[in-house]
């Protein structure tokens, strides 16, 4: 995957984009960025989101934020029920909107202060994504014509969130040069294409055109970690995915993600979760 510059178009006659998103098969990895804000509902649907270095676990209602130009993704592992879409509300806008009407209108200054809080990415508190689902859901149900007001008063109620989270670090949402972006998004393909398989130090600096110490510090400098410590957090955060999700033996979910050793998948998923895989696939069994 080359870094996608995503094309956001607005409908004639819209200052902002939107898309309902519906996807029987799961969403596929797709990294790419785009200068616009983006607000992301996502419903029926658990799976990972990537966000600048930030890797985490998504469920039904996730809410984010991303600001301008951060590198993001979805991708899906399973739908919470097998007869509906993996379901995404996809809302965009140009971070000159958001000034323009908090220049004119005292009112949208909260708004403001959330986005340039938004360059990182932010998730969204549990309470805050409830009381905006019904709103977002009663946008994309209006004529276009009727949304900008909606949109509106939806960043004011997400404005009131204080305990919206911040996702990336802040290094991940500095811009990054075009040809380090390219460098590093072909590297991020490689490795969300091949994180199962054996990954040397050596094949990933050959896809980066860079020798070994060259990537150890590009990667370090505009991911944030190193090449190990991001492919272990996208191995184990796969992983509890699938122990989640599933009734597949340990051991067997440590070989889907890429590990010989079980011991060393134990030992690896311990240090990242604070508890075992067994301990970890308990919290999501029913209660009896």
């Amino acid at each position: 995957m080359r870094p996608l510059l995503e094309k956001v178009r607005p409908a004639d006659g819209a200052s902002w984009a939107w898309l309902d998103r519906r996807l029987d098969d799961a969403i596929p990895f797709q990294w790419h960025h785009h200068p616009e804000f983006e607000l992301t509902l996502t419903l029926n649907s658990v799976g990972q989101r990537f966000v600048g270095d930030h890797i985490g676990d998504y469920a039904d209602g996730d809410l984010v934020l991303v600001g301008p130009n951060l590198p993001h993704t979805w991708a899906s592992r399973d739908k919470l029920s097998a007869g509906a879409p993996h379901e995404a509300k996809v809302m965009w806008f140009h971070p000159d909107w958001v000034r323009g009407l908090a220049a004119l209108l005292a009112e949208m200054r909260p708004v403001a202060d959330l986005l340039a809080r938004a360059g990182r990415g932010l998730a969204f508190s549990a309470g805050a994504a409830q009381r905006a689902r019904a709103p977002i859901a009663a946008l994309f149900a209006r004529a276009p014509g009727d949304r900008l007001a909606m949109l509106i008063d939806i960043l004011r109620l997400l404005a009131e969130d204080r305990d919206a989270v911040a996702l990336a670090s802040p290094a991940a949402a500095l811009p990054m040069a075009g040809a380090d972006r390219t460098r590093i998004d072909r590297v991020l393909d490689h490795i969300h294409t091949h994180y199962a398989e054996g990954l040397s130090i050596a094949e990933l600096a050959d896809i980066a055109a860079l020798s070994p110490s060259g990537l150890h510090r590009l990667f370090a400098r505009e991911v944030g970690s190193s090449v190990s410590d991001y492919v272990t957090r996208l191995r184990i955060g796969e992983a509890c995915a699938l122990l989640s999700s599933g009734a597949r033996p340990i051991a067997h979910v440590a070989s889907d993600v890429g590990y010989d050793s079980l011991a060393n998948f134990n030992r690896q998923f311990r240090a990242l979760k604070q508890m075992t895989p067994r301990q970890y696939r308990q919290r999501f069994e029913p209660t009896r």
